[in-house]
């Protein structure tokens, strides 16, 4: 995936976690532990507000800012590695947080690595806002996690 506007990404990372919800919704229903499903459930809703909010973001974010260009920002198919993504039936809680830190981690990197190619400070730090709040988000949600070990 070629990115050529910061809109674009944008963009493209709320795609991401539209896709992540969606594998999790299907791992859900290929699980065999009730635990996993109910983390798996917790996974889904998170990626969804998650994408809401960049969507959002897009909308009230200053066009300067969503209007910048970029030459050589490229990125996997993101959405294509989460069709393909598989796991067993009997996935563990620690396999599904596994996968999710390997996916989150990905999107954060396409983000941070945007940032440090911005010649802008005012879109670099807007890009460095987000990652910090990604990372803070990333913080809750395995915190949740562990925490459902306690139930």
């Amino acid at each position: 995936m070629r990115i050529q506007q910061l809109s674009e990404l944008i963009d493209y990372v709320a795609t991401c976690r539209i896709e992540m919800a969606q594998l999790y919704s299907r791992l859900h229903t290929q699980a065999d532990s009730s635990r996993v499903k109910l983390m798996l459930e917790y996974f889904q809703h998170h990626q969804r507000q998650t994408a809401e909010k960049l969507e959002n973001y897009i909308d009230e974010a200053p066009k300067k800012i969503l209007d910048t260009w970029y030459k050589d920002i490229v990125f996997e198919d993101f959405v294509s590695r989460c069709q393909k993504q598989t796991l067993p039936a009997n996935m563990t809680e620690d396999d599904v947080l596994e996968l999710h830190l390997e996916l989150d981690n990905k999107l954060i990197g396409l983000i941070e690595k945007t940032s440090l190619s911005s010649a802008c400070s005012e879109t670099k730090g807007a890009l460095e806002d987000l990652v910090r709040v990604e990372k803070i988000q990333q913080q809750r949600l395995v915190h949740s996690s562990i925490r459902m070990d306690d139930i």
